[in-house]
């Protein structure tokens, strides 16, 4: 298991495991009813895990971080709504004050489970929510009697290039270093960055592809089937106190074949237009240096780096002795496949909302 340092603002190091350890075989342990307090549930993997708890039988309390910091009786309707069977509390995480307020100070959690996630991954807000709004969740936890942390992270913290990649490191090594029970989930790409080609597709667009379409593949997992891996977490014991990366079922796919699958479910020749990597970096360049004068063009520039990352890096487990991504060494999980997911959609059962996490 190899030890990279990064440093945090400020210029503290970070240590932190690179090589998660193979999973072992899975030992359920007794199903019991927990008290689980579930952070970003907002989002649709959020949404996705606090069905998948409420099925197994836990008690479910969401902290919900309000849209522009309004909470109103329509909000309150439409969330009751989309979380049903769960209780609902107010508030942004990212604010210490919050977690002093009544139904968390001196209250008892047996488990929290985070899908929190910064919206836009600029350095600002990476710090702010991957980090620094779990730290206090992490304090807040150890003093409500937590006995175990789930954490929804991402595959792609391997090999940390970006300010929401070291954010969620920082992170992790606190929860490894907190004493409480463990499981940080690491999934590959999700159905909804996969998404956002569809419409321009059946516009009858070509499909963009970085390079050949090759550069990169992933196992990428739907919303259900990763919201039941980290509800399980809470029961499985081989899943305590380890780094688990996780994608979909079947083998990996790269974006040339997710484009040539998507044409033949739509009965269209298949179009491509191939976007050279090097782009990225001009307007990388050219935004890093307008944001010295303007702090949005830093953002931006920010966004064009995630996106270069995205174009140029495998979601799947790395392997720092051979130097390279490893489809085998990627464990799978669920029963939903992209394709199949591109088939529903076609259909027009209708694709995820993206929102602020469209990048492509």
């Amino acid at each position: 298991m190899t030890i990279d340092k990064l440093l945090a603002p400020g210029g503290q190091p970070i240590t932190t495991s690179q090589s998660p350890e193979p999973l072992p075989e899975s030992v359920a342990a007794p199903m019991s009813t927990m008290r689980v307090l579930l952070l970003g549930a907002t989002g649709t993997i959020g949404m996705a895990t606090a069905r998948a708890l409420v099925r197994r039988g836990h008690e479910v309390v969401c902290l919900l971080r309000p849209r522009q910091g309004v909470r109103d009786l329509q909000a309150d309707a439409l969330w009751s709504e989309r979380l049903s069977g769960t209780k609902l509390l107010w508030g942004n995480a990212a604010e210490a004050e919050v977690w002093q307020q009544a139904g968390l100070a001196n209250t008892h959690f047996d488990a929290v489970v985070s899908c929190m996630a910064s919206r836009t991954g600029s350095p600002r807000d990476a710090w702010r929510v991957d980090h620094q709004a779990h730290v206090w969740a992490l304090q807040a936890a150890q003093a409500m009697g937590v006995r175990h942390f789930v954490q929804l992270s991402a595959i792609c913290v391997q090999k940390p290039l970006l300010a929401f990649q070291h954010a969620k490191l920082a992170f992790e090594k606190a929860l490894v270093e907190s004493g409480l029970t463990y499981s940080i989930v690491r999934p590959t790409a999700f159905f909804k960055s996969l998404s956002g080609q569809l419409d321009r597709v059946k516009k009858g667009k070509p499909f963009l592809i970085f390079g050949d379409g090759q550069l990169t593949a992933c196992k990428p997992i739907s919303d259900d089937d990763l919201a039941d891996f980290l509800a399980g977490c809470l029961d499985d014991t081989a899943r305590h106190n380890r780094i688990l990366p996780i994608g979909g079922p079947g083998p990996a796919i790269t974006p040339l074949a997710q484009g040539e699958h998507l044409f033949a479910l739509l009965a269209m020749p298949p179009r491509f237009k191939r976007v050279p990597v090097g782009l990225l970096d001009v307007i990388i360049g050219v935004l890093s240096t307008v944001g010295k004068l303007i702090p949005a063009a830093a953002d931006k520039a920010e966004l064009a780096r995630i996106g270069r990352y995205y174009a140029t890096e495998s979601m799947l487990v790395w392997d720092p002795a051979a130097n390279h991504y490893d489809a085998e060494a990627t464990p799978s999980h669920g029963s939903e496949t992209l394709l199949d997911a591109y088939a529903r959609w076609v259909k027009g059962e209708g694709a995820p909302d993206r929102g602020e996490h469209a990048v492509f």
